[in-house]
């Protein structure tokens, strides 16, 4: 297993991780619209959406590098 192949693995990983977290965040939102939470407040809405921001971050940097790695490799006789 080579590194690109692990930076993919975790680039998916991660990905479907933060659309997840994004999803229990925007339910979150509409629930407490009715004073209910699912969370018992251990986390507010903004904290879970901070947190898949940070995590789609993260996403973009490894799929720049593949391009960059990639546009290198073409590019080199």
């Amino acid at each position: 297993m080579n590194t690109t192949m692990i930076y993919h693995v975790f680039a998916r990983l991660f990905f479907f991780l933060a659309l997840g977290i994004l999803g229990v965040a925007i339910i979150e939102f509409l629930v407490n619209f009715f004073d209910y939470t699912i969370l018992r407040g251990a986390y507010t809405a903004g904290r879970l959406i901070e947190l898949s921001a940070a995590l789609l971050i993260f996403v973009i940097v490894v799929l720049l590098r593949q391009i960059r790695d990639g546009a290198t490799t073409q590019s080199s006789p």
